[in-house]
Parts: C-alpha cells; structure tokens; sequence
C-alpha cells in the first residue's frame, strides 16, 4: 500500500509539471491540465482569461493569450506539442490512478462486499447516503481530480452515486460546427465520465421515432426532438439535455453534484423576453412562458411523470405542452443557478463594489446567435468560442497527424511482411521444382531398369552431390 501510495503521488506530480497540450485539454475522457502558464487554475475555477477581460488590472484579452501552455518552443512547433499531449494522456494516468487510490480507501466509496482495514480518521459507518458536505475536508481534497482529469463518481445531492452521466445534445445541420465546439468545451473540463450524444433528427425520422411535420415557428431542427431525452436514455438513471449553441467553461460535475431524486427535472428558471423580432440566421423569435427552460434540462429520467414522454406525445403534442412542462408540477421542476444557462445578451455578470466581476458563467449560451454566425460573430463572449473553436481545430490536426503516422506505419509492416510472404513463396517454389526435377530423374532410372540396365545416379540437393549405385 505504501508503495502504491508512493507512486500515486509521483504521479500526480509529474501530471503537474508536464502536462501542456492545448491548455492542458486533450480530446478524451482521460486528460490532465495545469500548467503555471495555462490560462485555466489549477483548481476548479474560471479561465483565468476571463477573468483578465473584466479586470483592468491585467492587459491584454483572452485572444491574445498564448493558446499553448509550455511556452513559445511548443507555440512554434506542433511536434513537441504531440510530445506534449503524450506526456499529458501518461500523467492523466497517473492523476487517476492517484484520484482512484483515494477514493477506494475512502469508506464513503467503498462497494458493497469490500472491506478496508480501519483508520483513525476514518467516519463511523452508517446506513445512510453521504453528502459531499459530510465528508471530511481533507478527503474531499485529496479525492478531487484536476480539471480535464478522468476520476471517479459523483455523490449528487440526494447522496447518491453518478457513475456516469448522458449529455444529449440538439443537433442543427446549420450549425454542425457550434455542435462540436460544445462538445469539445464539455470533454475538455470533465472529470467525470460522460457520454455525449447528439440528437439529429434525420436519423429519428429514419427510426421512425419522430414523424412530426415542420412547425413555422420551430428555430431548429431539435425544436421538439429535445424532449425524447428520457426516451432515448431508456427511463433510466439521470441524463442531461443542451442546445448546441452551449460553451462550457468549468467542469459539469459541479452541475452533476446538484442533482436532486426530489424532482422530475431541474432547470435554470429564466425570465426572459426576447429583445429582438429574429436570431440566428434570420428565423422568426417567439415568445412564451419559460422560454429558454428547456434549453438545459436534467432530466430524472426514472421519474414516473417522465415517462409520459414517449415518441407519439413528443409528435403529437403541442409547443406550449412540451416547452412549458405541462405534463409536470411546478414542485417537480428543480432549480439550477442562472451560472448554467447564462443567456448572453440576457444575463449579466454580478460585480463588486470595485466593478470585479463576482461570478462567471459556467456554462455560456448563445441563445440568439452565436459567433458562427456572420451576423453575430461581435457578440459578448465571441471570444472565448473562437478560442474554443482554434482549440478544437489543433486538436484535430494533431488528431489527424497521428492517424496518418499510424497508417504509414502500418502501411510500411504490411510492405515489409509483404516482401517476407514473397521471399517464402519463392523459396517453396525453388523446392518445388527441385523435387519435380527428382521426380523426373526417378522416373528415368525406373524405365531404365525396367530395360535391364544399371545405371549411377547422381542427385544434387541443398549444393551437395551424393552418387549411389542402382
């Protein structure tokens, strides 16, 4: 144990100090960042870029920081930043293995049947779910992984494990490329595993799952499909629902710990009217009662009342039913911190007496349109999604890079074992015709001797001659 402990923490200290591909995030569940020169904290916080673009204090916005965390040698040359990511995957290894010792010694964590020897710290046992603020400070310290850091479950709110959580996500053909920048954002930050999801409505329809006709008020193509998410998760466990114009900048298993089995779903409950007649590309605004409710939802999928929500109400029933929640409660619907839905051109950022900004948005929501668009590339936080979106775009080289590297590689031992095979092939077939000549120079001695001659026959085999009388 002492040894394992001994390695754990070697290895978190080198996930420290090495770790430098692409601001520390690297495109998998199994990452590691924090870099001293990375614009994100080591702890769970806010980019530090961020926060520069409200202070006056720091010069210079969160563009003109440097994209790469180890210096102007990574900045120039992609190769020592696929050494970078390397050493980032092998020291995220060692950050979960050391985050994975923590939490099987923890007895708040331990599985049903397993037994660890007791400690003098450690909490009486007891029959009851444990919430986070139960836990000893320490534990909970040692047992928090770094941002970008595959680690263990969630205990939400109610107590409960969340070993998993299903991110859906609403797929618009318009805006593919808003679609994988959230889905960067999300995976970059996590710390818990997560199965992200998109909801394309050409291959429901294809299923024969929606068979809804186009609505003139509908903005996207997940209008409606958004609330198959109960369906598509199977009634099971808790899943989340996003619009793809979300950018994620912390990580979502602060938003995971919220979640209470008390409701049927939780929400950021907007109040919210439309400023402008049209978003987006030109589409029509509307205006409802909880508008914009429905653009984040954790949804209980378990929960008896969500199970109304099959494929033939979601086609049938009206906007103002599936938008307003009309098949819940208002006590069904939990409430989540605006922070999670923050409606840019909506919300504001709340600042001190000094004009220092006292939140920041966690999860940022271009809900009249975003930066991908010509004509909303100005907007508030454009910046931080053009970040996002150059991280995404290096990720793929690099993911590309190594995919042709691997390809040549494994061209090249198809080649060489290849020109092996046909050294073989040509060696048995020099033995062929070496015995098809012995064949035939038997075949000879036996007529002969069938004539009453004796003949000497030489035989030559592997470079040697051997004669022998008949």
């Amino acid at each position: 144990m002492a040894f394992m402990r001994q390695c754990s923490k070697r290895a978190a200290a080198i996930s420290s100090k090495h770790i430098g591909f692409f601001n520390g995030q690297f495109e998998s569940s199994h990452r590691s960042q924090g870099t001293p020169s990375s614009p994100f904290n080591l702890t769970r916080g806010w980019p530090s870029g961020v926060k520069s673009r409200y202070s006056s204090s720091e010069s210079g916005g969160w563009l003109q920081r440097s994209t790469l965390s180890s210096g102007k040698s990574n900045r120039n040359s992609p190769f020592l930043s696929s050494i970078h990511s390397i050493l980032a995957s092998v020291a995220g290894l060692g950050v979960g293995f050391s985050f994975m010792y923590s939490r099987a010694t923890d007895p708040c964590f331990a599985a049903p049947g397993i037994s660890f020897p007791p400690s003098s710290n450690a909490p009486p046992p007891s029959s009851e779910p444990i919430s986070p603020a139960q836990r000893p400070l320490s534990a909970a310290m040692e047992s928090t992984p770094a941002p970008g850091t595959t680690g263990g479950p969630v205990i939400t709110k109610s107590g409960r494990l969340l070993s998993k959580l299903k991110i859906f996500v609403g797929y618009d053909s318009r805006e593919d490329l808003a679609y994988e920048v959230c889905r960067h954002s999300i995976l970059k930050h996590a710390t818990i595993p997560v199965e992200i999801v998109p909801i394309k409505q050409i291959d429901l329809r294809k299923a024969g799952l929606y068979v809804r006709s186009r609505d003139p008020t509908e903005s996207t193509e997940f209008s409606f499909t958004r609330f198959l998410t109960p369906y598509l998760a199977g009634y099971e466990g808790w899943a989340m629902f996003i619009d793809c114009d979300f950018l994620y900048t912390t990580d979502i298993r602060e938003l995971a710990e919220l979640i209470d089995d008390r409701y049927a779903i939780m929400c950021v409950q907007h109040d919210y009217t439309p400023k402008t007649a049209t978003k987006m590309d030109g589409v029509v605004q509307t205006s409802y009662p909880r508008k914009n409710w429905s653009s984040m939802v954790l949804y209980n999928c378990s929960h008896p009342k969500n199970k109304v929500l099959t494929p033939s109400v979601v086609n049938c029933q009206s906007g103002a039913f599936l938008h307003r929640f009309m098949w819940l409660d208002d006590a069904d619907i939990g409430s989540v911190p605006f922070t999670w839905n923050f409606l840019v051109g909506h919300n504001e950022v709340p600042k001190d007496t000094k004009g220092l900004p006292i939140i920041y948005p966690k999860a940022i929501h271009y809900t009249s349109g975003g930066p991908w668009f010509e004509a909303w590339k100005n907007c508030e936080f454009a910046d931080l999604w053009f970040q996002e979106r150059e991280e995404l775009r290096r990720t793929q080289m690099i993911q590309k890079v190594i995919q042709d590297e691997f390809l040549k590689l494994l061209n090249s031992n198809m080649a060489e074992r290849a020109r092996e095979l046909e050294g073989k092939v040509l060696e048995l077939e020099s033995k062929v015709n070496e015995l098809a000549a012995f064949q035939k120079l038997l075949l000879f001695y036996l007529q002969e001797k069938s004539n009453g001659k004796e003949k000497t026959l030489s035989v030559s085999g592997n470079g040697k001659e051997s004669s022998f009388e008949a």
